[in-house]
């Protein structure tokens, strides 16, 4: 058999066959320019687009801004019904009772445990505070003996200096003191007017709350009242299972944390338990903050061996309920992410305050069920769905 001569034409595989380096890219027959600017309009678009959002964004804030003092209640209620309305449809679909009935008794029964919960925190503050403040004064003493000692060798003049110093900085601002008086005295009446509020349109979103998707659908027409109806629907349900979730945590790191203060003998304990649970629904940030103040009112009261003991404990409740109990409870209605949890604490709680870090995971999962159908609504609307 003969090899083929070194010059011979390679041989063909096929009618059109080519060799690799004979292969062309094929030509559109566009110019450079049109293609550059037809790239150039679609950014320029999504730009405009991206803006007229962020805009829209700006304009709703600032009006949500100046009309907050509605808008914070018709939000607490709304949050504040996903707690009450399971005894509220139990009381109209299984006894029987008229909406306005079960709506008033949910409501009184709730107003009462309220009622309890301020009788068994306000009390024990009050006929423990004189013994706390003169706890916190041996404790400022031992603070000064053991700066005074290595390895900060703090001198008795330094330290006379530095707490001068505060007392003028307090001095200085004396006047935004009073004016900040002045501003708490119509914050008390913005408060208490809140509270009537919520607690009237809570009566009203749960007398009339059945029948708002109908309505709405018959408002706004029958496709977008169907958008609208499945958006709404999805966002209550999380809604609702994210505040039972986090009140069921709540509760177990209330009663556990509590268990474990009075066992150290840590006073106020009853109180740090409330204050724990309540904490408890911002995430990260009120659970730092209730055991912040629980170590050191343990550190002021029985020493730095008992503070420990309580952080121990602080932090294996909070350890067990972080990897353990969040994860199994709401997994099925956050599905968040951590760190859209963290931003969002930190968003609102910079935007609001502890009314804004309260409401910004509730607001986060809002906005990823919206985020979501709108995914779903594009898949269905596309050849190729992702999975």
């Amino acid at each position: 058999m003969t090899e083929p001569d070194d010059d011979s034409p390679p041989p063909e595989t096929g009618e059109g066959s080519a060799t690799p380096d004979a292969v062309e890219t094929p030509k559109t027959g566009r110019d450079r320019g049109a293609v550059i600017g037809a790239g150039g309009m679609w950014l320029a678009k999504w730009s405009l687009i991206i803006v007229a959002i962020a805009a829209g964004t700006v304009v709703l804030g600032w009006i949500m801004a100046k009309l907050w003092v509605v808008v914070l209640p018709v939000l607490l209620g709304v949050v504040l019904c996903t707690v009450l309305w399971p005894p509220a449809r139990l009381m109209m679909d299984r006894l029987g009772f008229p909406p306005a009935a079960a709506a008033t008794a949910t409501l009184l029964l709730f107003l009462a445990i309220f009622s309890g919960v301020v009788a068994l925190i306000v009390p024990p503050v009050l006929d423990q505070m004189p013994e706390l403040i003169d706890q916190a004064t041996e404790g400022i003493n031992r603070l000064q003996q053991w700066v005074a000692g290595p390895p900060l060798n703090l001198q008795q003049d330094q330290f006379d200096r530095y707490v001068d110093t505060v007392v003028n900085a307090m001095r200085e601002s004396s006047s935004a003191i009073a004016t900040g008086v002045v501003t708490g005295v119509s914050t008390v009446g913005t408060l208490l007017l809140t509270l009537v509020l919520t607690v009237v349109l809570s009566f009203f979103f749960l007398k009339d709350g059945r029948r708002f998707l109908p309505w709405l659908g018959r408002v706004t027409g029958r496709r977008a009242g169907r958008h609208l109806e499945s958006v709404l629907g999805q966002m209550w349900e999380n809604l609702g299972g994210f505040i039972r979730a986090q009140a069921a945590v709540a509760l177990i790191d209330a009663v556990f944390i509590g268990i474990g203060l009075v066992v150290l003998g840590v006073p106020l304990a009853p109180v740090l338990a409330v204050l724990t649970f309540i904490g408890a629904f911002v995430p990260f940030v009120g659970a730092f903050v209730a055991g912040a103040l629980a170590v050191l009112i343990a550190l002021v009261a029985n020493g730095f061996t008992n503070a420990l003991l309580v952080l121990a404990v602080i932090i294996a409740v909070q350890q067990i309920e972080g990897n353990v109990l969040q994860p199994i409870l709401q997994s099925r209605t956050m599905k968040l992410h951590p760190v859209l949890v963290l931003l969002g604490v930190t968003a609102g709680g910079s935007l609001f305050g502890i009314v804004g870090a309260f409401l910004a995971v509730p607001t986060v999962a809002m906005a990823a069920v919206i985020a979501r159908y709108v995914n779903e609504q594009i898949d269905l609307r596309t050849e190729e769905p992702q999975p």
